[in-house]
């Protein structure tokens, strides 16, 4: 069984891969919508870390769906999806290596914000959570362009 859900799983990155390579247009359609779910995780996870909302069990399922979307950040960038409708900077491809660090950066922020989410020491969970949002101003300082 574990054999084949591998073969399946590695046949179902093999389709997306073509996809990606054939409709750029489509991927930085994907690429955007994800970012924005991450900045819609983020908007309410800060705002039930500020104690402007009251958590009801809520703020789990915002951090772990933020360690999920950063798991692979870079994957959503591939060659070809640099024009167009699209706020990334060419810094994105044109230094892949200073990308994957920041991409990489939000990746642990996310994970360890999960992490102290489940752990429920609150300090833990604020001191986290200011470090997810490091790691997004950092990435966008570099490879996001501003909004007009």
């Amino acid at each position: 069984m574990k054999t084949y859900t591998t073969l399946l799983f590695a046949g179902l990155l093999a389709t997306i891969g073509a996809v990606q390579a054939a409709e750029p247009e489509n991927y930085i359609k994907y690429r955007q919508a994800v970012m924005k779910a991450i900045g819609g995780h983020m908007g309410a996870s800060t705002q039930v870390v500020r104690g402007k909302v009251p958590e009801d069990a809520q703020l789990r399922l915002h951090a772990q769906a933020l360690a999920d979307l950063n798991a692979d950040l870079t994957r959503l960038f591939p060659e070809g999806s640099d024009f167009g409708e699209t706020k990334a900077k060419e810094a994105v491809w044109d230094d892949p290596a200073k990308f994957e660090q920041a991409a990489n950066a939000a990746q642990d922020a996310t994970a360890a914000f999960a992490a102290a989410v489940a752990g429920g020491d609150s300090a833990k969970i604020a001191a986290a959570h200011k470090k997810v949002g490091q790691s997004c101003k950092g990435c966008h300082k570099d490879f996001r362009q501003k909004d007009d």
